[in-house]
């Protein structure tokens, strides 16, 4: 295999709003990681207890493979929705939840488990900490299997101390995995939150089950905001042919973003995660309509991608197959942008997150993101992406 080097430097600078001289005022870091398939060594399976209001946990949770003979449960083979749902109680079995576990062919036993969340908890604790001395406000996580994996996470000694809440969500995603958000109870305070569910369809017009973008509102540091985490359809399959997918759901978040912007424009909004698509991509340029430069935005056109910069000079989040791509992106809303320090955050820059040890030294590999698997072997490695996060800063 061509050897690939990943144009990435140690916390490249992407780009800087302020024109501030001197040293940073009151900051904070927000980010995200794909933590690469954060699953405990338990088989799970969901379960849809349709009773329950919808805004009841217990609506729809994890639970251990062996318990599923002790709930009450009919057999389903509708559609896998919420509403769809309602009254009914329902089994779902996740296709991925054999792979990870101790009798599977990658021998996933609870000392790789506790390598796996101390290495996420590593990564997380040192995003943006050059900045801030401290870990992110609010962090967002991707292939996180259920919310006991996002409990023991934080848990963590290096998580520990900064008093992490958890807003999680299951989907119907057919592996089984979701995208979750943890934030300092110190500085954000949550308001409201729900996900909603992207319906997309394949060739044949069966509905395929994916992750759902997670909508969460509150106060940062006394700020409104509103986080929006992705993890949009693979390309499997081809991009050109899986573009329709990413497409829908760059129009999902468009939706809910302008709906949220629509109601106070004052809120300021931060969209991020794995897009599976480059920021030149149709789905973020024609249907997000994310502009690559502050004098691209306008009332019709106010979202700015962050990473468009080092996107042009070549810099990748992840790599396949020696081909370099940057899927992990941060969109924030015009309201975040400022030539100067003020009493409210303003994007002060946005880096991808590679120091020496998340980034392969060498082998077929070098330059590449330092993975957790390579096929079923466990490499002791972090992820097959590099973390993004931004700057935010403020007169204090």
């Amino acid at each position: 295999m061509k050897k690939f080097s990943i144009l990435v430097t140690i916390l490249i600078s992407i780009m800087t709003f302020s024109q501030q001289q001197g040293k940073l005022r009151k900051v904070a870091a927000v980010g995200f990681l794909n933590v690469e398939n954060l699953w405990d060594t338990i088989r799970s399976a969901d379960y849809i207890d349709g009773t329950k209001d919808l805004t009841n946990p217990a609506f729809h949770r994890s639970i251990p493979f062996d318990s599923i003979k002790f709930l009450e449960s009919e057999k389903y083979d509708g559609i896998w929705s919420d509403h769809a749902l309602i009254g009914k109680k329902v089994v779902k079995y996740q296709n991925g939840s054999e792979d990870f576990t101790p009798k599977s062919a990658k021998n996933y036993n609870s000392n790789i488990y506790r390598t796996k969340l101390f290495n996420e908890a590593k990564v997380i604790s040192e995003m943006g900490a050059q900045y801030t001395k401290t870990a992110p406000a609010v962090v967002g996580l991707i292939e996180v299997e259920n919310r006991q994996v996002i409990e023991d996470l934080i848990k963590e000694p290096a998580l520990r101390k900064y008093d992490y809440g958890i807003i999680h969500y299951n989907s119907y995603d057919y592996r089984g995995i979701d995208v979750a958000l943890i934030y300092q109870k110190r500085r954000f305070i949550p308001v409201n939150s729900l996900k909603k569910e992207l319906k997309i369809f394949g060739d044949s017009g069966k509905r395929e089950y994916t992750r759902d973008i997670l909508v969460v509102t509150g106060f940062l540091d006394d700020e409104k905001v509103a986080f929006f985490m992705n993890h949009w359809p693979s390309r499997r399959g081809g991009e050109e042919v899986s573009l329709a997918k990413r497409n829908a759901a760059a129009a999902l978040l468009k939706q809910q973003m302008d709906s949220i912007r629509a109601t106070d424009p004052t809120t300021k909004l931060f969209a991020m995660g794995d897009f599976n698509d480059d920021p030149v991509s149709s789905s973020l340029k024609n249907y997000l309509k994310a502009q690559p430069s502050p004098k691209d935005l306008s009332e019709t056109t106010p979202y700015l991608n962050l990473m468009y910069p080092l996107y042009k000079k070549g810099v990748a989040s992840l790599a396949y197959q020696d081909a370099p791509n940057l899927f992990d992106q941060i969109i924030v809303s015009k309201n975040l942008l400022s030539d100067q320090v003020t009493k409210e955050y303003s994007v002060y820059k946005a880096e991808i997150f590679a120091p020496p040890y998340l980034v392969n030294k060498e082998g077929n590999y070098k330059g590449y993101p330092f993975r957790s698997w390579n096929g079923d072997q466990f490499t002791g490695g972090y992820s097959d992406h590099f973390p993004a996060f931004v700057i935010l800063q403020k007169e204090p």
